[in-house]
C-alpha cells in the first residue's frame, strides 16, 4: 500500500477538514460525557450476561440512526477486532485503553468522519465524545448536548436530582462532562514558563495530562488541559472556565514564541532545521525522539522558519508513528527495535511527499 493511501485511510476525516481556530497552538477540542442507564448494573460490577444485554439494547436503539450532520453510526464490537486494530483506535483517540483491554462486551459507535464516538460498556455504560479541529469548545458543547438529548430519547439515564448523573467513578458524578483541549506549547516549555503556570492551572480546578489522558506521558510538547470538577457547576460554566485558561495559554505561548524569535532567531532556526534534518535522514527513531523532533518542526512551520511543509505533519505523524499504525503499515507484528526502524522510514517517506 502506498503511503498516500495509508494516510488517507488511517487519519480520521475530522482531522483533515473543517475550521481550525487557533490551530497553530490548539490541536483539537474534545467534549466527553459519561452516562449510565437505569436498572442495569454499572459495568465495573456487571456480569458477562448483563454487559451483553446492555450492549444489545444500546446498539439496537442507536446503531444506524442518523443525527443531524453527523450521519449514521456504525457499531464496532471489541470482540470482533484484533489486538492491533483496537490499539489503532486508541491511538486515534476514538476509544479508551480501558475499552480496548478491560471492558466486558465493549463496543463503539462511530460516525463516518469519526468526529463522534460513543463507547459502550466502558467504565460507564455510555461514554460519548465529540472531537473538533482547533479550539471549538462552544461547538463541542452544543453537539454533545444535542447528542445526549438524542440518546436519552431512546434510553433512561441513571440520574439523581441532588447528585446529577450517576457514574462508576465518583469524580465524574454531576455533569459527567470532561471538556479538554489538546495544545502544542513548545515555547512555554523552552522558556521554562510552563513549570510556573501548571500549579496555577491546577488551583483553578483544571488538570494537565499527556496526549492519551489520565496516566499518559507528555510527548512532543503536547498537553491536554481539561476540567477536573464535574459537580457544583453547570456544563456551560465549566467550559467557560476552561476557555479562559486556554485563551491565556494561547496568548502566553505566542508571546514566548515572539520573544524567542527576537532574542535568538538564528538559534531557533538551527534548532528546528536540525530536527528537520534528523527526521529526514535518520534510520532509527524511537517514539520519544520522534515526538520531540516533530514538535520542533511544527514550531518551525508555525513561526514561518520552515517553508513548504504542511502544518498537519505533527497531527499526522504523531498518530502514524504509534506502534499500532506502524505494524498495520508493515502488515506484520514488529519488535520494538523493528518499530524504531520502521518509524524512521515512514517519517522519511512522509517528508518526501512534501517535495512532490
Amino acid at each position: 500500500m502506498s503511503l498516500e493511501r495509508f494516510i488517507s485511510q488511517a487519519i480520521s476525516p475530522w482531522m483533515k477538514s473543517g475550521p481550525d481556530p487557533d490551530g497553530d497552538i490548539v490541536i483539537s477540542t474534545r467534549i466527553r460525557l459519561a452516562r449510565n442507564l437505569e436498572h442495569y448494573p454499572f459495568p465495573i460490577i456487571a456480569s458477562e450476561e448483563s454487559s451483553q444485554t446492555l450492549l444489545h439494547y444500546v446498539s439496537r436503539e442507536l446503531a444506524q440512526r442518523k443525527y443531524d450532520s453527523i450521519g449514521a453510526l456504525e457499531l464496532i464490537k471489541m470482540d470482533d477486532l484484533s489486538p492491533n486494530e483496537k490499539r489503532m483506535l486508541v491511538e486515534k483517540h476514538l476509544i479508551s485503553p480501558y475499552l480496548a483491554d478491560k471492558s466486558k462486551h465493549g463496543a463503539v459507535l462511530l460516525n463516518e468522519n469519526e468526529s463522534v464516538s460513543i463507547m459502550i460498556n466502558e467504565e460507564d455504560h455510555i461514554r460519548l465524545q465529540c472531537l473538533f479541529r482547533g479550539f471549538q469548545l462552544s461547538e463541542g458543547l452544543v453537539l454533545s448536548n444535542g447528542l445526549d438529548d438524542w440518546i436519552e430519547e431512546k434510553v433512561t439515564y441513571a440520574f439523581d436530582e441532588y447528585r446529577g448523573y450517576l457514574t462508576s467513578c465518583p469524580t465524574n458524578v454531576g455533569t459527567g462532562m470532561r471538556a479538554s483541549v489538546m495544545m502544542h506549547l513548545p515555547a512555554l516549555v523552552m522558556t521554562k514558563q510552563l513549570n510556573r503556570i501548571l500549579p496555577a492551572i491546577n488551583q483553578l480546578g483544571l488538570v494537565v495530562r499527556g496526549i492519551y489522558g489520565e496516566g499518559s506521558e507528555t510527548l512532543g510538547n503536547l498537553f491536554q488541559i481539561s476540567n477536573q470538577m464535574t459537580l457544583g457547576k453547570s456544563e456551560e460554566d465549566m467550559v467557560e472556565d476552561l476557555r479562559g485558561v486556554v485563551m491565556q495559554l494561547i496568548q502566553q505561548e505566542r508571546a514566548a514564541r515572539e520573544k524567542l524569535l527576537r532574542a535568538s532567531r538564528i538559534q531557533m532556526e538551527d534548532k528546528v532545521y536540525r530536527s528537520f534534518g534528523i527526521l529526514a535522514n535518520s534510520r532509527v527513531m524511537d517514539s520519544k525522539e520522534a515526538a520531540k523532533r516533530l514538535s520542533d518542526v511544527r514550531l518551525g512551520i508555525d513561526m514561518d522558519l520552515i517553508q513548504g511543509v504542511s502544518g498537519n505533519i505533527l497531527n499526522e505523524l504523531m498518530i502514524l508513528t504509534q506502534p499500532g499504525f506502524l505494524q498495520q503499515y508493515a502488515e506484520s507484528t514488529l519488535a520494538p527495535n523493528e518499530r524504531d526502524i520502521r518509524r524512521a522510514a515512514l517519517i522519511r517517506e512522509r517528508l518526501m511527499l512534501e517535495n512532490e
